[in-house]
């Protein structure tokens, strides 16, 4: 679902509640438990990043991988995106957003026009971010992480406006734990790969909203949030499998190379729709 589309979509909805069919006819009141859904889209906001190589084995990365001639094996280059083939020319595919759905359930307090209260979340995402790497064998060589699911814990703050208070604008910040499902894929029959680290991350996410209540208990708004994970521990370890001893990735320590991305960060931007109950 694009997020123009959707925007377009909540813009519609909350104009129609406003119309005299949904008057609220008290001074809404917003405290108290809701439970709740959103569905949307989210977007990888561009990494920049590369690979980086760890030719000896000691932790430190940043190591040029040269060939037995002393050359840069990786000349050709890398590429923010997902390799079209062995080559640069081939090009490199956008990352690519997708569906965002979940569950939430909070409490809110107010105190006036004021409005506060706890959010948590569990939501099913679909994210990709890739990065590739060239080398002059030719090969191409990609890393992809798709953004599976978050469980997040929020606080909030706003404020109602509105004839009743029947509008409620806030701002939302919190701890968020994604889960990122990893992949390789390389060109390179020659040389043998292994897939280490943890897809479980930690992170943080901000966002604001708007919400407006349709009814007594029911509420229904947009809302955007940007999220950044760190995502550092995912390595990818290079052996010799069935190439030669004089390999580029075995010149150095002949057990081989690791290589990781260059950016540990991965973040995303999600907007929503929005609807809660109120009990």
């Amino acid at each position: 679902m694009k997020a123009e589309y959707l925007a377009s979509i909540a813009v519609a909805v909350l104009a129609a509640s406003a119309s005299p069919a949904y008057a609220q006819s008290a001074e809404q009141d917003w405290s108290g438990f809701y439970f709740g859904g959103n569905i949307g889209s989210s977007e990888p906001n561009g990494s920049g990043g590369r690979i980086s190589f760890d030719n000896n084995l000691d932790g430190g990365y940043g190591d040029t991988v040269r060939t037995a001639a002393g050359a840069d094996a990786f000349s050709p280059g890398f590429c923010d995106g997902a390799a079209g083939g062995r080559t640069p020319a081939s090009g490199c595919g956008d990352d690519k957003g997708g569906a965002d759905y979940g569950l939430r359930a909070g409490y809110d307090w107010q105190s006036g026009r004021l409005v506060f209260g706890v959010v948590a979340e569990y939501t099913q995402g679909d994210s990709r971010d890739s990065v590739s790497a060239f080398s002059t064998t030719p090969a191409f060589y990609t890393m992809t992480r798709d953004l599976d699911t978050t469980t997040a814990l929020r606080g909030r703050i706003g404020w109602t406006f509105g004839g009743q208070g029947d509008y409620l604008v806030y701002a939302t910040a919190g701890a968020v734990r994604a889960k990122i499902d990893h992949r390789f894929t390389t060109s390179n029959t020659a040389n043998a790969f292994a897939l280490r680290g943890d897809d479980e991350v930690d992170g943080w996410q901000a966002g604001v909203g708007i919400e407006r209540k349709v009814l007594d208990h029911l509420s229904l708004g947009l809302e955007y949030l940007y999220s950044r994970v760190d995502d550092d521990d995912f390595r990818v370890g290079v052996s010799r499998g069935s190439a030669p001893a004089n390999n580029p990735f075995l010149l150095v320590n002949a057990n081989g190379t690791d290589f990781r991305r260059s950016d540990s960060d991965f973040e995303f931007g999600s907007l929503r729709l929005t609807a809660t109950y109120r009990f």
